[in-house]
């Protein structure tokens, strides 16, 4: 079992509107070089044994020339097109992994930079462990359930409310097996693999604490944030 293939999807589709800049976020510079490079790095860096990038459709050759190529990742075996919604590109990633033999798979966004080695390999052993799990951390704010003119219906308990983050992991098979049933189903409200898991293979996922540094880059202010948060990690070693 600890010889299980390992296989992240980097999910670098999309065009990031809330950003406000004139290309996908993640080729936007961060201390000198792409967001996605950083994610990348982390994974070339930790136990995972491929990746397959998912990009927005006609970005292959871009990715594959001024990212893969220049900085000399040797893990990226597969660059596919994605599609319009987060879980269709899911969905195609999916498709283009070996569909021979288990793996293990882990679903990043190339828009969260900050994960680390050590975090990617503590994710495959709870993978293999729990079958499915998930990056996450215990919000810090007090969340309140609104109405449709948002005013207070109530205040859950906080001990129970975590903040989703990536890698979101799975067994291939099962995860293969949802999201299939799930695109045959024609739902739409689907906002992370978890949720395919829960609804369509009756998986629940164990959460790992992460870090609060593991954001993920939305804004133009996150990109502020972002360059704090990567000097300190230059810095520290």
């Amino acid at each position: 079992m600890d010889q299980m293939r390992t296989i992240a999807l980097m999910m670098a589709a999309g065009k990031g509107s809330r950003m406000k800049a004139d290309r996908n976020k993640i080729y936007l510079e961060l201390c000198g070089k792409p967001v996605l490079y950083y994610a990348l790095k982390a994974y070339e860096e930790s136990e995972i044994g491929e990746i397959i990038l998912v990009v927005s459709p006609g970005d292959e050759d871009y990715v594959r020339k001024e990212i893969v190529e220049k900085y000399g990742f040797t893990k990226v075996t597969g660059i596919v097109p994605g599609g319009r919604e987060r879980f269709e590109s899911v969905y195609l990633g999916i498709l283009a992994c070996p569909r021979e033999g288990e793996a293990c798979l882990l679903i990043h966004d190339g828009a969260r930079p900050f994960i680390r080695p050590d975090q990617i390999n503590l994710c495959i052993r709870e993978t293999i462990r729990y079958k499915a799990c998930a990056m996450a951390m215990p919000v810090k704010d007090t969340i309140r359930i609104v109405d449709e003119e948002c005013f207070s219906l109530s205040t859950p308990n906080r001990t129970h409310v975590w903040q989703m983050q990536t890698p979101q992991c799975l067994l291939l098979s099962e995860g293969r097996k949802a999201y299939e049933t799930m695109m045959k189903s024609g739902d739409k409200d689907i906002t992370d693999d978890v949720m395919v898991m829960e609804r369509y293979a009756g998986r629940r996922s164990k959460m790992i604490p992460g870090s609060y540094d593991n954001i993920k880059l939305t804004t133009p202010e996150d990109m502020i944030i972002g360059e704090t948060i990567l000097n300190k990690y230059l810095g520290d070693k």
